[in-house]
């Protein structure tokens, strides 16, 4: 199995361009949020179970998942977030898989929001986590989803608290600072993941 890094951390943390800056150095990125759209784009069985369960509201006028009435509708209901994650999460676990076995870099970042909360960590050689404050997440998801601050709020509350993933962390990037900081930490961690990759490929082989 190809050494997997696993990225995580909360909403507004700047996942995206952490992992952005590991794929400008030719990194194989797999983004669970990724193949979370790709499971329900318009055609897959998984958008047609949830118009089904949800009803039309649910399609936007071309065809594709409402995610903004979605979102409300499973963060005010345990029982219907639960459906949904047993509907999404097989289908998402078997394309990440894929993904992962066929990458052709040293090593994979594999970019997982909710790996505290699914418990994923043990799926990962290793575990970065994108940190900042809870202030900055909810600025950053106001501001880029053109949310409530009250909604933002619920989100943040419905995620692993900051304690718990810096407790699952290997390794932590704080992005509250400069882009340019973090591309450094970057390049640093790269160098590391590389030798980590190498060591664990000699010791497949042995």
């Amino acid at each position: 199995m190809v050494y997997t890094v696993a990225l995580t951390g909360g909403i507004g943390s700047g996942k995206s361009t952490v992992a952005n800056s590991f794929s400008r150095l030719g990194v194989t990125v797999v983004d669970a949020d990724v193949i979370a759209r790709q499971v329900v784009e318009p055609g897959q069985a998984a958008l047609q179970a949830i118009s089904a369960r949800f009803g039309k509201a649910m399609l936007l006028p071309d065809g594709s998942l409402n995610r903004r009435i979605l979102r409300e509708k499973i963060f005010s209901s345990p029982d219907e977030k639960q459906w949904l994650n047993n509907l999404l999460h097989p289908l998402i676990h078997h394309r990440t898989q894929t993904a992962i076995s066929n990458a052709l870099s040293p090593y994979v970042l594999w970019v997982v929001p909710l790996l505290v909360e699914n418990q994923l960590q043990q799926k990962a050689d290793r575990v970065l986590v994108v940190d900042v404050s809870p202030e900055v997440q909810i600025a950053r998801t106001i501001e880029r989803d053109n949310v409530s601050r009250q909604h933002a709020e619920q989100i943040l509350a419905a995620q692993a608290t900051r304690d718990e993933r810096l407790a699952a962390a290997d390794d932590v990037i704080n992005n509250d600072g400069s882009p340019e900081r973090v591309a450094a930490h970057v390049d640093r961690l790269h160098r590391q993941y590389l030798e980590l990759a190498r060591q664990a490929a000699q010791q497949d082989k042995e």
